[in-house]
């Protein structure tokens, strides 16, 4: 019953970007080239939303559905994992018009032709897993 609230959750979420239209080429494009405040205003609403939701679990000390304790610990900070990743994501963000989650909400929206986009997104996770140990982390 708690992964059904999850899911429903997530497809509000899909419709809230797809009404709002954070999904849409057009309004990606117009924040690549600042003519627009709607997407900033989107994704800032997304940061503050998860940096509240972070300080909940660390102050409150939450467990996962399963009853485990989560391990929020600081990831280690290097500038060529931040580059390098950030270079990829975002040019696969501007060649493509979406970013992970757009993609989905795209899907849904019966643009079939984004599967293309997700088995790219699926091969490069695949292939980030195995490459893992030998990218600078």
């Amino acid at each position: 019953m708690k992964r059904l609230i999850f899911i429903l959750l997530g497809v509000v979420f899909g419709i809230v970007m797809y009404k709002s239209e954070t999904a849409s080429w057009f309004r990606i494009f117009e924040m690549f080239n600042f003519q627009s405040f709607h997407m900033y205003g989107f994704i800032g609403s997304a940061l503050v939303v998860g940096v509240v939701g972070i300080q909940i679990f660390k102050r409150t000390e939450m467990k996962s559905l399963e009853g485990k304790e989560m391990d929020l610990t600081p990831k280690a900070k290097s500038i060529p994992r931040y580059l390098i990743g950030g270079t990829f994501f975002g040019l696969g963000w501007a060649l493509v018009g979406a970013c992970p989650g757009p993609i989905f909400v795209l899907l849904g929206a019966g643009m079939f032709s984004i599967g293309i986009v997700i088995i790219g997104a699926l091969v490069g996770t695949y292939l980030y897993g195995i490459l893992r140990s030998k990218l600078p982390h």
